[in-house]
């Protein structure tokens, strides 16, 4: 019998990081070593998503996985990206670990730049979930145990209500025409709170709202 791979996970915290973790944990062939986010080191938070350090790790714990977090600086260039995240993977290689999953589903650009990135690191990345329908993938997330919660929006695409509300049949069907309903292409960002896997989804408050670059808003979600 072959043995699983080593892999870690390149997450942000969202719905298809998430996607991505149950996806791997079902096959066989990967072992998930951790989970590797990168924060804003000034705020401590996901970029666009604003997630806090305090709801990833509340995340892993629920997962049962350890998390490596990465500070990058607020105008984060690719060289500083990579070496930063080369240093925080470091680690991982010593123990044997090679590969790194993303969960990006459709936009090659982002792809191929984080082909040639990883390449540069030394690390080879795969995209486990790549090419599954987004209207597919929504769907899934509406039903249970999975309760996603939207942290950021586009105020160009997205009105204020769709803000800090969860991931449901509903809210799929008030997207106006033309969003993803996954928002694959920026209409919103998310916090997973529960997911196959977890053991117990993670309790939310709700703080402010603050506009982000004139037309972003997040929610400031607390554990």
């Amino acid at each position: 019998m072959s043995k699983s791979i080593p892999i870690v996970v390149l997450s942000s915290g969202g719905k298809d990081s998430m996607y991505l973790v149950e996806t791997l944990r079902r096959d066989p062939a990967w072992r998930i070593e951790a989970l590797v986010t990168t924060v804003n080191e000034t705020n401590g938070r996901v970029a666009m998503h604003g997630t806090p350090k305090v709801l990833l790790q509340a995340q892993a714990e629920a997962l049962g996985l350890p998390l490596t977090v990465v500070g990058l600086p607020e105008a984060c260039d690719n060289r500083e990206y990579e070496n930063r995240l080369a240093r925080a993977l470091r680690p991982f290689r010593s123990r044997g670990v090679e590969t790194i999953a993303s969960g990006d589903l459709f936009l090659e650009d982002i792809r191929q730049w984080r082909e040639a990135s990883f390449q540069c690191m030394g690390w080879r990345v795969v995209f486990p979930i790549w090419g599954t329908p987004t209207d597919e993938l929504a769907r899934r997330l509406v039903r249970e145990p999975w309760r996603v919660v939207v942290t950021c929006i586009d105020t160009h695409v997205l009105p204020e209500p769709f803000l800090g509300a969860t991931l449901d049949a509903r809210f799929l069907d008030a997207l106006p025409g033309g969003a993803d309903p996954c928002g694959e292409n920026g209409e919103f960002h998310s916090f997973v709170c529960n997911a196959p896997g977890f053991k117990a989804e993670i309790p939310l408050a709700r703080g402010d709202t603050v506009l982000v670059h004139d037309r972003y808003r997040m929610i400031d979600l607390r554990h």
